[in-house]
């Protein structure tokens, strides 16, 4: 009959388990189904049990104990994001890029079967008040994890998706609205445009931003558009695909931009122009018939409008940066203007070209009560987001209207 197994403090082992006196842990040996040999450790017998009690009720319910412990976030969403062949190529490089900046190097190395609820509650905390990221980022980036826990779910490698419910649990500490881009007001947009049209530095962009501004193409779609796109004679745009950053291929070093359709189906549209639309588009023909046109070929497609001072296709970052540099200028020649007249300064808020998008949006719905029509020339899937910024929009005009009636109800109560 074989020995009974103790520990120092006279309890029986059960099969498997043992104690290491070298490093002072206990240990549990089982074979997994692969029939590798593998050792779970704990510091205490309770500690170990519970590990062991787990392993059994993940071996009953077919959960791959092993994988779950191995897999790392990180190995977990490239295996997503590979499988899911569907995704746009803008929201895949999307997802890429704040996946890579905001995951990878940190929370991404994480195991798989390490990952709790209140974990996921505190890395999206820290997210927005340490690292200062907008909550909508924080949405963006849970687009990200949320599928691939749940793959990990349907692939039996974990119990539960631990995502599930936590934007419900911080909603209220982060704030629904804080991070929500916010279109510029009439009186920046004016500021803006005013600033730069003549300006010695900044005037080549005015008609670039006449067109963001008049138009509401997101930045892909704009920076995508062709001379075979518009119709100067009929005054329309024939939004049909976007430019966006694709992952580099074998022996590239860099991404590079490819072509890919709009963000949504409803994003294939064809958007009438403004006369400032159309002056703006004639203005930059004419410069580029002496100064040239520009030549990038991209995946076939050539005949782009916008060009960079390389001559490259312009891309969002070149008017994100012009952005920046302009609002920088302007406000400094604000607080010295302000100061000379001896009045508040009227600066400028730092935005991106996407906000351009969501001005031209906003502005729409100031002139325009029916929904459809500016979902159709948003390119908006849902029309709860036509309905956002409608309400948003109709909601300022609100405030103005009942200002102008207080104002008039004044001189109304001085004349009675």
């Amino acid at each position: 009959m074989a020995k009974t197994r103790k520990d120092s403090k006279g309890r029986v082992f059960r099969k498997g388990e043992g104690y290491r006196t070298q490093d002072n842990r206990y240990i549990y040996r089982y074979t997994d189904p692969r029939g590798v040999r593998r050792t779970i450790y704990a510091r205490t017998l309770e500690e170990l049990r519970e590990k062991e009690d787990e392993l059994k009720r993940d071996q009953l319910d077919g959960i791959d104990s092993y994988a779950r412990n191995v897999m790392t976030v990180n190995e977990a969403f490239d295996r997503y994001l590979f499988l899911k062949t569907s995704l746009r190529r803008t929201t895949r490089a999307n997802y890429e890029m704040m996946y890579n900046k905001h995951v990878r190097d940190g929370f991404g190395k994480r195991c798989v079967g390490d990952i709790k609820f209140s974990d996921v509650v505190l890395f999206y905390k820290m997210l927005v008040e340490e690292d200062g990221i907008a909550p909508v980022t924080v949405g963006t980036i849970h687009c990200c994890l949320k599928p691939t826990f749940e793959m990990c779910v349907r692939d039996e490698i974990i119990r539960k998706n631990p995502t599930d419910g936590v934007l419900r649990e911080i909603s209220n500490d982060i704030g629904k609205n804080k991070g929500v881009r916010h279109a510029l007001t009439l009186n920046d947009q004016v500021a803006f445009m005013d600033y730069i049209k003549g300006h010695p530095v900044y005037d080549h962009w005015h008609p670039i931003f006449t067109i963001l501004l008049g138009t509401g193409l997101r930045c892909g779609e704009f920076v995508g558009l062709r001379w075979k796109d518009i119709d100067l004679d009929e005054r329309t745009i024939d939004v049909n695909h976007a430019l966006v950053r694709v992952k580099p291929t074998k022996g590239e070093k860099a991404k590079r931009l490819g072509v890919s359709l709009p963000k949504t189906d409803a994003g294939i549209r064809v958007v009438p122009m403004m006369d400032d639309v159309c002056e703006a588009f004639h203005k930059i023909y004419e410069e580029q018939l002496i100064t040239g046109f520009n030549e990038t070929i991209i995946e076939g497609m050539s005949g782009f409008i916008f060009k960079n001072a390389n001559g490259d296709v312009l891309c969002e970052q070149n008017i994100n940066a012009a952005i920046r540099r302009i609002v920088e200028s302007y406000n400094m020649d604000e607080m010295g203007n302000a100061m000379k007249q001896r009045r508040e300064p009227h600066l400028l808020p730092h935005f991106s070209c996407h906000q351009l998008r969501h001005t031209f949006c906003t502005r729409f719905c100031e002139n325009e009560s029916n929904l459809k029509v500016i979902q159709d020339v948003m390119g908006h899937k849902n029309i709860k987001t036509t309905m956002n910024v409608y309400a948003e929009a109709t909601n300022d005009k609100k405030k103005e209207a009942m200002q102008k009636l207080s104002a008039a109800w004044k001189e109304f109560k001085v004349e009675s």
